[in-house]
């Protein structure tokens, strides 16, 4: 054997041990799941590597040519040759894109252990090669069926030396130098097509129907000619009765030696489809922002006095949707974005009470009183990191239980990635540049062509997903066109993505705004050189290489928590010029009217919202006076003098008459009755206007008797009798025990303090720098410990990998004291007491009191262990 043989791995295991630290944090930072727990030696990390889950999850985070190589490999011989693979992947004709593209594509697999061994031993890891190979029951990807030597395994011998003579073949011995000759025969091009130019133009054509797969085909009890012809010379074998297969060898000779039909190395680009100028992306992007925030706070000023039920599977029903829909003036699929918005902020939650409901937060109140810059930034923020999908609404789950807002069963872990990853290809289009939803769309399928698929494990048919239906754009939430409803889960992910950083203001007319690409930690190149003075200053995270440039392995992460709260801070700093000033004004009409031109200062809106009530919303809100509206303000403590000096005061324009008029008669009118509770009583100092109330029919429900000439009592609650003569026309005022009038200030419902929900993990979380050093440097001891060379006994029986040595307390001690006295190692191994084993090479320097105290080779530092939990000892050999 060479000494290049020698030291090539001979097993996955062998092949992470050649790694350095650097490579080993790689691949630990890109299947994180690898470390969770941290795997005691390289043995156990190269078997959870191995394992399914595993697997599957890396072949999920794998673009389409990375995954395209690995289907490669899963038809090539085991191992293959480097030569092999590219001859599969680039054909014979040699596609020089794809010859490009394929050493990085196999240093990805190599980085993610999928696959080891030396270029002419490539090894694709064995659970892969079984998820991605071609079998009955699960074709490969590739469309090419099992080889010759796997469709004759079982094949009578005389059956197999009759395809030998029928192709001209000399006869052989046995069957496997029979199936060998087979094999050589179709894949040697120039004798392969001569045996084909002899095939009946009927023969050709089935050949072709089955080529690029699925390779497998039915045929009867008496095949006919052309199928004869194919069946008597093994270029279809019989795999069960009715059945046959095109060797997988022949189909790659009809496909000039390429395992795909149309290798992709290269990314679809994404293109802006128009231009917008930056100035009008911001602007339009600003406006809508603000919009955000009004929608925001008109949503939970009207839950201010409790909202929706909390249904008993929780959430909201359909009924409350639709009200707050038409409370909102907007479609239910986008009430039911901003309602679960509301809650990713933390600004909306049950209130926990036995008539439970769903109610401002104390955040809420914070929030409000922030600059809409920063109160925009708060909601983005949560909108990036949330898994709670609103798009889902509407439709069912699993059990087929419908799924509401505000309810269980609408986290979707990937959902974060996706819009993160949507953003990241608007941030690398020029400055106002729109792109087409399809051609992001069609990038996202490229970059993770299995994380959506419906055809559930890598391997199975649709695994590379579904197609998208064209002209399905916009945000529709459960409501969507039938062909979109066949859309994987990560392209509806992304359609909502763009709808809804639309409607955030993230982008403005499709196009990737300042404060939106600030938000993922880049800022505009314009801003970076007006801030620098002109010169040009650093690109930050998001300023990458165009979108079409990066694969999907070097796609810049979502930013940590810490970052994102700095981008979000740069974001809102970016937006605040560009919202509008708040006004301090409003202009009166003689129609009982008030226009605001703008958004409203805090206590002017306040007070308004009391005493007028909203007409019509848009760039300018109308607000109207009516006889209620006013009561609202007197109910409110405000006296008519105080209404009158506060139009004065924020009116651009004279008041107009009939206003003051309507003040002064809704105020005179008044307080006027008094409703106190007995059950409930109205006294009046003018009799005559409690003989009127007598005398109306429409009272006759309040059931109203005279106890004094100035005093009616009524069978009703306070409340009941207040609606039931404001009804009627009066203006009555409770008023409490002593006699004073109540003041009806409404006094906003709010639950107790609540934390927003935490975001569902699609998995393990990547470790940062310090974790894996950690994790590496202990890996690499318990490796060592593992691997060390004992000296071998007569009577010890030889150790399998990962097995703890076993002697008794006596043998243990014995030569714990006597590697004391000869300052030798020991290799021991040790259960600590939560149970978990290890084995540890330790240098013991004393034996007392039950424990040994020595270095510990694999943690490097002294420790102490207790005798009674070392579970053998062994010595290690001399060198």
């Amino acid at each position: 054997m060479s000494t290049e043989d020698q030291s090539a791995p001979r097993s996955l295991a062998e092949a992470l041990r050649a790694r350095d630290d650097a490579s080993l944090a790689a691949l630990l930072r890109a299947r994180p799941d690898l470390i969770t727990p941290v795997p005691t030696d390289l043995t156990q990390l190269a078997t959870r590597a191995g394992t399914r889950a595993s697997v599957v999850r890396a072949l999920e985070r794998l673009d389409r040519f990375v995954l395209q190589t690995a289907e490669a490999l899963a038809v090539a011989g085991d191992p293959a040759t480097r030569e092999e693979l590219f001859g599969l992947m680039a054909g014979d004709a040699g596609d020089p894109a794809v010859v490009a593209a394929l050493p990085a594509a196999l240093a990805a697999l190599r980085e993610q252990a999928l696959v080891w061994g030396a270029d002419d031993r490539l090894r694709l890891v064995r659970t892969a090669r079984e998820l991605l190979a071609p079998s009955p029951q699960h074709p490969s990807p590739t469309g090419l069926g099992p080889s010759v030597r796997e469709a004759t395994a079982g094949m009578s011998p005389g059956r197999i030396q009759e395809f030998v003579a029928t192709v001209g073949l000399p006869s052989t011995h046995d069957s496997v130098s029979a199936v060998g000759a087979l094999t050589a025969l179709f894949t040697h091009r120039r004798k392969m097509a001569a045996l084909l130019a002899g095939a009946p133009a009927e023969s050709l054509e089935v050949l072709e129907r089955l080529v690029w797969g699925p390779p497998y085909g039915q045929v009867t009890a008496e095949p006919a000619a052309r199928l004869r012809w194919l069946l008597d010379r093994a270029l279809l074998l019989p795999t069960a009765p009715g059945t046959v297969v095109l060797p997988r060898e022949v189909a790659l000779h009809l496909r000039k030696g390429r395992a795909h039909r149309a290798p992709e190395p290269a990314p679809p680009a994404v293109e802006p489809l128009v231009v917008h100028a930056p100035q009008v992306v911001d602007a339009t992007a600003a406006g809508q922002a603000y919009t955000a925030l009004a929608t925001v706070e008109e949503l939970l000023k009207d839950w201010d006095e409790g909202g929706p039920t909390v249904l008993r599977a929780g959430g909201i029903s359909v009924r409350d949707l639709k009200r707050t829909a038409v409370a909102l003036d907007v479609a239910e699929p986008v009430a039911a974005f901003w309602v679960e918005l509301a809650y990713a902020a933390g600004l909306l939650a049950s209130d926990g009470e036995a008539d439970e409901r769903y109610a401002a937060t104390p955040e809420y109140d914070e929030w409000v009183e922030r600059p809409p810059a920063e109160r925009w930034s708060r909601l983005a923020e949560a909108w990036l990191a949330a898994t709670r999908t609103s798009g889902v609404v509407g439709g069912r789950d699993m059990k087929e239980r419908a799924l509401s807002a505000l309810g269980p069963g609408l986290d979707r872990s990937a959902a974060p990635e996706v819009r993160h990853r949507v953003l990241t290809l608007l941030a690398g289009l020029p400055e106002g540049g729109a792109p087409d939803a399809e051609a992001v769309l069609a990038r996202l399928r490229w970059e993770r062509p299995l994380r959506g698929a419906q055809g559930g494990a890598p391997g199975t048919p649709g695994s590379h997903g579904t197609q998208t239906a064209p002209g399905t754009t916009g945000y529709s939430g459960a409501a969507q066109p039938a062909a979109q409803g066949d859309e994987d889960l990560r392209s509806r992910l992304a359609r909502w993505a763009l709808a809804e950083a639309e409607l955030l203001g993230v982008t403005g007319r499709g196009a990737l705004s300042a404060h939106g690409r600030a938000l993922l930690g880049g800022t505009p190149p314009a801003v970076r050189a007006a801030r620098a003075g002109g010169a040009a200053a650093p690109a930050g995270p998001g300023d990458k290489l165009p979108a079409h440039h990066r694969t999907a392995t070097a796609v810049a992460a979502p930013l940590s928590p810490p970052e994102q709260a700095v981008a979000a801070a740069a974001a809102a700093r970016l937006l605040a010029p560009l919202l509008p000033e708040p006004l301090d004004h409003v202009l009166l009409q003689a129609d009982l009217t008030a226009v605001a031109p703008g958004p409203l200062r805090r206590p002017l809106a306040d007070v308004l919202s009391v005493l007028a009530d909203v007409e019509s919303k848009g760039g300018a809100t109308v607000y109207r006076f009516t006889p209620g509206s006013v009561r609202r303000a007197l109910d409110a403590g405000r006296s008519a003098s105080d209404l009158h000096a506060f139009l004065a005061e924020h009116s651009r324009t004279p008041v107009p008459q009939p206003l003051t008029y309507l003040i002064d008669d809704v105020a005179r009118r008044h307080g006027h009755l008094r409703v106190g509770a007995a059950s409930a009583y109205v006294r009046c100092d003018d009799e005559t206007i409690l003989n009127e109330i007598l005398a109306d029919k429409r009272a006759a429900g309040l059931r109203l008797r005279r106890l004094a000439p100035t005093v009616l009592a009524a069978q009703a609650d306070p409340a009941t009798l207040l609606d039931g003569l404001r009804a009627l026309g009066f203006a009555p005022a409770a008023e409490s025990a002593e006699g004073d009038v109540l003041i009806t200030r409404a006094l906003a419902h709010r639950t107790p303090p609540r934390t927003a929900p935490e975001p569902v993990p699609e998995g393990p979380p990547v470790p940062d720098g310090t974790l894996l050093t950690a994790a590496i440097r202990a890996v690499r001891a318990g490796d060592a410990a593992a691997t060390a060379p004992r000296k071998a006994t007569e009577d010890a029986a030889p150790l399998a990998p990962g097995e703890l040595p076993r002697t008794s307390s006596a043998e243990t001690l014995a030569t714990m004291q006597a590697a004391v006295l000869t300052g030798g190692a020991l290799w021991i191994g040790y259960v600590n007491a939560e149970g978990s084993a290890s084995q540890r090479v330790i240098a013991p320097v004393r034996v007392e009191g039950g424990f040994v105290t020595g270095y510990d080779h694999t943690a490097d530092e002294v420790r102490t262990y207790p005798l009674h939990r070392i579970t053998g000892v062994a010595e290690l050999a001399d060198d």
